[in-house]
C-alpha cells in the first residue's frame, strides 16, 4: 500500500508533490501519520511533508464534522418512531462517555470516523473539531519525529 501511495505522490511534478501528500493524508486510515511518511519517503523536506499531511487530514476532519453535524441536526428535527438504541450503539455510547472527546480524539483513529461518531452521539462539533485537529497535529508530528529518527538510525 505504501508503495502505491509513493508512486501516486511521485507521479506529481516535483513542485506539486506536497499536494499529493495533502490528498493522501485526507484518506481515512492513511491520515497525517502515513501521509507524513510517504512525503518523507519521496524526498520532501520533513517540515513540508508533515505540514501537508496535517493540512490534508485536518481538511478531511473539518468536512466530516460539518457534514455530520448537519446530518445530526436534520435527523433530530425529524420525528422518530424508534426510541430504543441497539446494544451496539449503547456500548459505543458508554465508551464515548468514559473517555470523552479528548480521549476518543487522541486514541480513536481514523479521525474522520471518530469525528463522525462523536458528533453523532451529540458531542459539541466545535469541541470535536478542536480535539481532532490537536490529534491530527500530535500524531503527524510524532510520526515525523519517529520516522526521522528511524531514517537517521538506518543511514548510520
Amino acid at each position: 500500500m505504501l508503495e502505491t501511495l509513493q508512486d501516486f505522490a511521485q507521479s506529481f511534478p516535483g513542485w506539486l508533490q506536497w499536494f499529493a501528500v495533502f490528498l493522501i493524508a485526507a484518506v481515512p486510515f492513511v491520515e497525517s501519520y502515513l501521509g507524513t511518511l510517504v512525503g518523507v519517503a519521496i524526498g520532501l523536506h520533513p517540515a513540508v511533508a508533515v505540514s501537508a499531511a496535517i493540512a490534508g487530514n485536518a481538511a478531511a476532519v473539518v468536512l466530516i464534522v460539518v457534514v455530520s453535524s448537519r446530518i445530526r441536526q436534520r435527523v433530530r428535527s425529524t420525528p422518530s418512531t424508534e426510541e430504543e438504541s441497539s446494544p451496539r450503539r449503547k456500548r459505543v455510547g458508554r465508551l464515548f462517555q468514559r473517555f470523552g472527546i479528548p480521549g476518543v480524539a487522541l486514541i480513536g483513529h481514523p479521525t474522520q470516523i471518530s469525528s463522525a461518531a462523536m458528533v453523532g452521539f451529540g458531542a459539541n462539533p466545535t469541541k470535536v473539531l478542536i480535539w481532532e485537529l490537536v490529534s491530527v497535529a500530535v500524531w503527524g508530528a510524532a510520526v515525523a519525529i519517529l520516522g526521522g529518527l528511524g531514517i537517521q538510525v538506518l543511514t548510520h
